[in-house]
């Protein structure tokens, strides 16, 4: 196709004929070389960056509903006309380019740097002296993150300091079990200088121990304090300890920071690895140690991996495919004690009396909300240490917010009943709706809850809020492991997974999002 260059930086390409592309169709057409997504809705065309900032995924095979393009891999929205993002977990937009229809033929007009680098990222106020506001972000994940830059997106020029307990920025956690080779830094969401550069305070190391709420200020380990006009507590959650004769050894294992995979990778290679717990972290752990251990062993109390959130059926497609690659399984028993020498964990013992050699243990048994420091403080918090927040975010103390893995908020799928959900997507619209609030802006969450599980190069998606399911209707083959299935609830579906079907979990999640119920008769 024809290119020609309007100026040093512009280019324009003709990329197709008008005929050649439907209403709500998406395709990928090459301008100068650059890969561009070609857009048509309501006959009216638009040219956007053809990849998720996300992770690369391609967005022409994405779908497309009104003015909402959804990724396939996991649920970002962007608006096409805009490109701005509508759903996380992608922190960035798209760039949007020209496009002109002459004598039926299609014309993208594009600068080189944005065909180049495919990622938009949003203008930004800066801090001004003359505010003497202060937002204090307690937490240095998702949460807190995406509520800074909300904040200064919005406009907001007071001081904004993010205190974290971490060695780090905000870093990609979910990558944390499912790649664990990578760096610390090769990790991070936002480096150092992009937070700096939007004048974020980032405070390291910086362990919050106490709130006074009536005087607005925050203690820390360290001993020193911190006035806030407006607080947000996205602390996030933390592993639950295991309570068993022998926790206590070396090399038993929390993964929940770069240096507990780092030592996990380290300490497996070639050992005799145990997993206790078949959810998220034990499944993903055992799924990347299974080819650089000696052996790997779970032990999990349920009859199947995932029981409780992907239900039986695909729990028993991943335990199949871990043991495929000879990973053992011990379900429906208990770890009772951890034997060792020297100080080092040497065997894990079942109920069943059974002994399991053990180099190193690695705990995945479930997470707790990190907010002991509020204890004693009138704070609305449930009998699990979750924080009571609203569909604004807002706790019941004033000026005072929190989101992500520390709350429970009122879940629509559930009909409002309260949950907690530990998924990066949910915390960063958590954050995001925090930030608006803060600014009186009155904006209630509505998302549909996205996240993905990888194992052995397979990611099985899932949208929804499944929790309390009573009932499954799978389409295609768990055997073959290319398969869609629902979860029910009361004669309607509340979630939806896949494996190898893309993407239909984007689709539903789509659905759901626009208020639509699919009855189980629907689903099937």
């Amino acid at each position: 196709m024809a290119t020609g260059k309007d100026g040093d930086d512009t280019i324009t390409a003709e990329v197709c004929n008008e005929a050649d592309i439907g209403d709500g169709e998406l395709c990928e057409v090459m301008v100068a070389g650059h890969p561009v997504l070609l857009v048509r809705n309501k006959k009216e065309f638009s040219a956007l960056g053809s990849r998720c900032p996300h992770y690369g995924a391609p967005l022409s095979k994405g779908v497309l509903r009104g003015h909402r393009l959804r990724c396939p891999w996991h649920g970002a929205c962007f608006n096409i006309k805009t490109g701005d993002i509508e759903e996380y977990p992608s922190l960035d937009c798209l760039p949007c380019f020209k496009v002109t229809v002459e004598q039926g033929k299609v014309f993208v007009t594009a600068k080189k740097k944005d065909l180049e680098s495919s990622v938009r990222v949003k203008n930004t106020s800066k801090r001004c002296l003359l505010n003497p506001n202060t937002v204090l972000l307690l937490g240095g994940g998702v949460a807190a993150l995406v509520c800074a830059e909300t904040l200064r997106q919005e406009g907001f020029t007071g001081r904004i300091i993010m205190a974290t307990k971490e060695k780090h920025a905000p870093y990609d956690k979910s990558k944390l079990i499912k790649e664990m080779t990578m760096k610390a830094e090769d990790l991070y969401l936002r480096k150092p200088e992009f937070l700096s550069a939007r004048d974020i305070e980032l405070w390291t190391e910086k362990e919050a121990v106490s709130v006074d709420f009536q005087k607005q200020k925050v203690h820390f380990k360290d001993g020193s304090s911190q006035k806030y006009n407006q607080l947000l507590i996205a602390t996030g959650s933390h592993s639950s300890s295991l309570k068993v004769p022998g926790a206590d050894l070396q090399n038993v294992c929390h993964l929940q920071t770069p240096e507990d995979s780092s030592k996990i990778l380290e300490l497996a290679a070639g050992r005799n690895v145990v997993v206790v717990g078949a959810s998220f972290i034990g499944m993903e752990a055992a799924a990347f140690l299974s080819d650089k251990a000696a052996a790997v062993s779970v032990v999990e109390k349920d009859e199947f991996p995932f029981q409780k959130t992907l239900g039986p059926q695909v729990g028993g497609v991943c335990m199949k495919m871990l043991q495929n690659n000879g990973v053992k399984f011990y379900t429906k028993t208990e770890l009772c004690e951890l034997k060792g020498k020297d100080g080092k964990v040497t065997e894990a013992i079942i109920a069943s009396g059974k002994k399991l050699p053990a180099d190193v243990v690695v705990l995945g048994i479930g997470a707790l909300p990190s907010s002991e420091f509020l204890k004693g403080t009138s704070i609305a918090r449930d009998s699990s240490g979750a924080i009571l927040v609203d569909l604004c975010m807002q706790t019941n103390i004033p000026n005072v917010f929190a989101a992500g893995d520390v709350v429970s908020f009122p879940v629509a799928l559930l009909d409002g009943e309260r949950s907690s959900i530990h998924h990066q997507q949910v915390a960063e619209a958590h954050g995001s709706i925090a930030a608006l609030n803060m600014l009186k802006k009155q904006k209630e969450l509505h998302t549909v809850p996205f996240f993905w599980t990888t194992m052995l190069g397979k990611s099985i998606h899932y949208a929804g809020c499944g929790k309390g399911f009573t009932d499954t209707v799978v389409k295609g083959s768990l055997e073959q492991q290319k398969f869609l299935i629902f979860y029910i609830r009361d004669g309607f579906v509340t979630a939806a997974a896949s494996l190898n079907c893309d993407p239909m979990v984007s689709l539903i999640a789509e659905v759901l999002y626009s208020g639509k119920r699919i009855s189980k008769e629907e689903a099937e």
